[in-house]
């Protein structure tokens, strides 16, 4: 997870990305950010996010989008 909050980091670097739970909801992603670590999540743990799993309850948080990675690796 602390790879994730990193990327999160360089993407959004003014968020505290351990606490915020509403970043969708809250508008502090944009698609476009989405996008960026849609890319960077893909290629730094060698996984595909189907596009059916790009939903705001997937990247609420930094833990939703770490349980959304972990699901992945596992199929």
């Amino acid at each position: 997870m602390e790879r994730l909050i990193e990327i999160l980091e360089e993407l959004q670097p003014d968020v505290d990305f351990n606490t915020v739970e509403n970043l969708i909801d809250g508008r502090y992603l944009d698609s476009l950010t989405i996008l960026s670590l849609v890319a960077e999540i893909e290629e730094e743990f060698d996984i595909e996010i189907p596009t059916v799993e790009i939903i705001p309850s997937n990247f609420n948080s930094a833990k939703s989008i770490w349980e959304l990675i972990e699901k992945l690796k596992e199929q």
